[in-house]
């Protein structure tokens, strides 16, 4: 018997309370099998098995404190359950002197099972959202097949079979939560043998059909360097390695089995001294969206329940964090956009011609970099302390996209350097991503400003709230056709914008951000104004 101690959850962390039990003692787990919700003074974490058995003893009860390095559940590892299950199963057989009947063929059969213990994901995630199941218990999988699609607090993910083999059980259910480190499937590997044990205890079973199919696939070596599917292979590790530095996964060569990318070769490639070159281009269209189940079917009149969690709940903490903390005030201001519009319009076939969708967006966000140049301390922040103010090299401009995985803020690099096509494109590739949950995480990083659009669901005013670290976030209503007095004091028809800031008190105040917001109007009420500035 082995008793599994509470690891180190990090930040400092020494304690945490037991939220729900997944086992109870008896229970047969398998390898990342998520066991138990424990809840620290920062978040839910999911804990999962280490490895297969069967759980003896629960040793901290729901609602107790579980202390970090001391025991939390006891469990008899696979191999001396299976063991003690065989030597049983032979003397049975061998008193009985019959065949074996199904149920003892299942037994020796479970015993090859390995459990798949969901990896660690980075960015400090601990746990994620079942989004999809791409297979289904009894399945045959093979080795970096998709098998599961994953939503984290901050993108969407995929997870690869390590091996090929048959699933024999899918720990987390679709829409569930599970842990990193806890078990996410069971699988019986393609090549694993009974237990010794149990091939005593009886006559050995008709040999499986051979799976034709399977071999054929695993057998063939695939085109181009990409596995079976379709995919150049990669652990989600070494992916994460891969967008720190900025580099695409077709542009190191992989060494492992099917072309599969490895951490040494990502540090290999990085030795070189090779750089990522242009950017990837938008992912390939995911495969048809599948309706949501409800999350709890109910009578007329109930409560219907839904889990918060991913994306969503990751956003309503972070908004409650950043509404509670800084000492948000509005301004408010009206951009008559009308020759905004008109050179929009006159752009646009130049910019459609070079396959780039010009919406006023990459105005907005070019004039904003302009416009920080003229007060700098928009594009700033407070140090942890909130002593110090930090004045950032680089205009990262993020915008909120209502995704089908919550609402996200992805934000363009460096727009102060970029044109306004470049810019165009950059939009383009993070709404796509973001609306299918599929952004990564660095273009979710590093933002220092941002955008929200809310005019084009309708709105006219809003009062956003900042996201935090960043110091102010404008919401942007719709366009409306109104009369203005022109210069004559003639009545005209004018295309009006409203425009409502949030600002962060203990950085800026009232005349801080209405010296920026002239500054940013004047650029988009005389864009040719611009020219004057672009280098």
């Amino acid at each position: 018997m082995t008793d599994f101690k509470l690891p180190d959850i990090g930040e400092g962390i020494v304690e945490c309370e037991v939220v729900e039990w997944r086992i109870k003692e008896g229970d047969v787990i398998e390898e990342d099998q998520p066991v138990v919700e424990v809840m620290t003074d920062k978040a839910l974490v999911e804990i999962t098995a280490p490895e297969a058995g069967r759980v003896t003893r629960l040793h901290v009860p729901k609602g107790e404190i579980a202390k970090v390095h001391a025991p939390l559940f006891a469990y008899e590892a696979e191999g001396e359950a299976s063991d003690e299950a065989g030597s049983r199963r032979g003397t049975l057989a061998g008193e009985a002197g019959g065949e074996p009947d199904d149920t003892a063929v299942s037994s020796a059969s479970k015993g090859a099972s390995k459990d798949f213990i969901l990896p660690d994901l980075g960015e400090g995630i601990v746990e994620c959202e079942v989004v999809e199941w791409r297979i289904a218990e009894g399945d045959e999988i093979e080795e970096d097949q998709p098998v599961v699609d994953v939503m984290t607090d901050k993108a969407m993910m995929e997870i690869t079979a390590p091996e090929a083999g048959q699933v024999t059980r899918l720990h987390v259910a679709k829409g569930k939560i599970a842990r990193v480190h806890a078990p996410l499937f069971a699988y019986a590997p393609e090549h694993a043998e009974a237990p010794d044990e149990a091939a005593k205890a009886a006559p050995a079973p008709a040999e499986p059909a051979p799976r034709p199919a399977a071999t054929s696939r695993a057998e063939t070596p695939p085109a181009g360097g990409l596995g079976p599917y379709g995919r150049i292979p990669a652990s989600p590790a070494v992916r994460r390695l891969l967008r720190e530095h900025g580099l695409r996964l077709e542009q190191v060569p992989g060494s492992g089995k099917q072309g599969r990318v490895l951490k040494e070769d990502v540090q290999a490639f990085l030795a070189r001294g090779e750089t990522a070159g242009a950017e990837a281009s938008s992912a390939a269209a995911s495969s048809a969206e599948k309706p949501q189940a409800p999350a709890r079917s109910s009578a007329r009149g109930e409560v219907r329940v839904e889990p918060m969690s991913g994306i969503r709940a990751a956003m309503a903490r972070k908004m409650v964090a950043s509404a509670s903390t800084i000492p948000h005030f509005q301004y408010g201001e009206e951009l008559d956009v009308t020759e905004l519009l008109a050179l929009r319009e006159r752009l646009k076939p130049e910019a459609q011609a070079r396959d780039a969708r010009l919406t006023l967006m990459p105005f907005f966000m070019k004039a904003m970099a302009l416009a920080i140049r003229d007060v700098p301390i928009l594009n700033s922040r407070l140090n942890e302390s909130g002593d110090e103010i930090h004045y950032l090299p680089s205009c990262n401009i993020g915008m909120a996209v209502d995704g089908k995985a919550g609402l996200m803020v992805p934000n363009v690099k460096g727009v102060e350097g970029l044109t306004l096509l470049e810019i165009a494109g950059e939009i383009q590739r993070l709404t796509a991503g973001a609306r299918e949950g599929r952004v990564a995480a660095a273009d979710l990083k590093g933002g220092t400003i941002s955008i929200s659009n809310i005019g084009a669901l309708g709105g006219t005013y809003a009062a956003p709230i900042i996201n935090a670290p960043e110091v102010a976030i404008v919401a942007i209503g719709k366009t409306q056709w109104l009369p203005r007095f022109d210069s004559n004091d003639a009545v005209v028809k004018r295309a009006i914008m409203t425009v409502t800031w949030a600002g962060d008190h203990r950085l800026i105040d009232g005349g801080t951000i209405a010296l920026f917001c002239n500054a940013w109007k004047g650029y988009l009420e005389a864009p040719e104004t611009m020219l004057l500035h672009l280098g």
